[in-house]
């Protein structure tokens, strides 16, 4: 049975990842990239624990700025029961979706934020909701 990720080992293993990132990446990124404690259920989740949001990219002009947010909660939940290399597979995932998020934001594009919504679209309908 795989360990249970701790929320140090897995804010180690982001900070891994987001180190091999170019610099460039993180142009504009002024809060840059961070782990949260808790989990957090999507809206549109169909039942209690269905749809975990794992990450979310921010951009808030008159706030923080633009930062990116992984969920500590959401992602044991999703993947905690995966080997340590897996997991890290997973959330290199992750992280590279939400820095395509920021790419996109900077670029005034919006391709992966249809993309989503069609999936969540998908979702919906797979689980009869309107």
């Amino acid at each position: 049975m795989t360990k249970l990720i701790t929320f140090d080992e897995l804010e180690e293993m982001l900070m891994d990842i987001a180190f091999e990132l170019p610099d460039d990446l993180f142009r504009g990124l002024n809060g840059g990239v961070f782990l949260l404690p808790g989990g957090k259920l999507h809206p549109e989740s169909s039942e209690p624990g269905g749809l975990f949001i794992l990450g979310e990219y921010h951009h808030e002009p008159r706030g923080l700025g633009r930062y990116i947010t992984v969920y500590y909660g959401s992602f044991v939940r999703v993947y905690g029961g995966y080997d340590p290399a897996r997991q890290k597979e997973f959330l290199k995932k992750i992280v590279f979706h939400e820095f395509t998020h920021h790419l996109e934001s900077l670029a005034g594009e919006k391709e992966l934020e249809i993309k989503d919504a069609l999936d969540i679209m998908r979702y919906k309908k797979k689980n009869n909701r309107p």
